[in-house]
């Protein structure tokens, strides 16, 4: 049978088997639903209460202020549209940010919402003067991720949140990608909301959670019941949040070493395919990255023929975000840095964990090497250049 080498975990990460452990009783013997009065309820509201405990102390802010939620996705809608609510109509966001937020932006534009969309540089980076000039009377939220989905640049949210402070606008950050993976500190970088997915550091599908500064959320998401302090209706996800808990503390507990890890093994796939392959460019800022993220364009090459090459050989990868997979359009995060439309349809993100071995990134180097020299023998530009 032929190995998988799965090398897309800003898809997704495999759910931790401690995990899925800790989950399974959830969905048999430990059924009942926690809003119950019984023992037999309050068992798994307690267990519910531990995970927002967990959750909340990793990222300094107090479980009060942690609000379940379906997913990254879902909490950052809330956040964009809470500021229907807001005399305020104003946001500040980045052109790089995932479509969760600048979909739910160019929503709340029809509304009537005012949207600043700042540049980044060539490396995806966010200069916080640049968002200081679009602030207005009116601004109610800066919107800047923490680190992008796609070249894993990683944000000075310590800056842009102190800027947020100064002028008393709260700071939300999309740390989907950050979050179990980085160290996180909302105090320390004044964040007022952070949004965060249980299935990219090592938990279930489908669960997630908002951090929120007490007193800055004012719309309800979903009517109904009392759950989440009446916010967000509906029977709890008991097997999700509970494994998303779970997931959250292992991450936590290991973060430094695989931190390390990553990092090490990151820069010796990026060493051997800048040695191996010419004509190639790394995506994103190569100092202030993502421990597990490479992004590259392979020039004179189809981004999308080229993962398909790779998956026929056991290896996954993609050529974005999943959110945007099967679009015929280049990559936002791309086209905002300033890349020609050609380099970006030739570009491929890899995104490792710990999982990953120095064997498994020699296999992808040789892989990536034949791959790409298969391939451009079909362009013209190419073989032009080399005959």
């Amino acid at each position: 049978m032929q190995k998988l080498i799965y090398m897309d975990n800003a898809a997704t990460t495999r759910t931790d088997s401690r995990v899925r452990e800790k989950m399974m009783p959830y969905f048999s013997d430990r059924y009942s639903n926690p809003s119950g009065l019984y023992n037999f309820a309050r068992e798994n509201k307690k267990e519910i209460e531990e995970s927002r405990r967990i959750i909340a102390e990793i990222i300094n802010a107090k479980p009060e202020d942690i609000f379940f939620t379906s997913g990254g996705t879902e909490s950052d809608n809330w956040v964009i549209k809470n500021i229907s609510s807001n005399y305020r109509k104003h946001i500040i966001t980045s052109k790089i940010e995932h479509h969760a937020i600048l979909n739910s932006c160019e929503y709340m534009e029809t509304k009537g919402v005012k949207v600043s969309y700042v540049d980044v540089d060539r490396q995806g980076r966010v200069e916080t003067g640049n968002i200081e000039k679009n602030i207005e009377g009116n601004t109610g939220l800066i919107s800047v991720m923490a680190a992008n989905n796609e070249v894993g640049t990683v944000q000075n949210i310590d800056e842009i949140g102190q800027l947020a402070k100064d002028y008393d606008i709260p700071f939300h950050t999309d740390a989907v990608q950050a979050f179990g993976h980085i160290p996180i500190d909302v105090k320390k970088s004044n964040i007022s909301f952070l949004s965060a997915s249980g299935h990219k550091f090592g938990g279930p599908k489908g669960v997630g959670f908002l951090y929120v500064k007490e007193g800055k959320i004012s719309e309800n998401l979903i009517h109904g019941g009392s759950q989440e302090n009446g916010k967000r209706a509906g029977t709890y996800n008991v097997p999700g949040i509970i494994g998303m808990g779970e997931a959250a503390k292992i991450a936590y507990e290991n973060m430094d070493y695989r931190m390390n890890y990553e990092k090490e093994l990151r820069d010796y796939f990026i060493e051997q395919v800048f040695n191996r392959i010419p004509y190639v460019r790394l995506n994103g800022d190569f100092d202030n990255r993502l421990p597990n993220n490479a992004n590259f364009s392979f020039k004179y090459v189809d981004g999308e023929s080229l993962v398909f090459m790779l998956d026929d050989m056991g290896i996954c990868c993609s050529t974005g975000s999943a959110c945007n997979a099967g679009s015929s359009k280049p990559s936002h995060v791309l086209m905002a840095m300033g890349l020609e439309e050609e380099t970006a349809y030739s570009s491929i993100r890899f995104s490792i964990s710990h999982e990953i071995s120095r064997e498994d990134i020699n296999f992808v180097v040789v892989a990536l090497e034949n791959s790409v020299e298969r391939l451009r023998q079909y362009s013209k530009d190419y073989t032009n250049m080399n005959s």
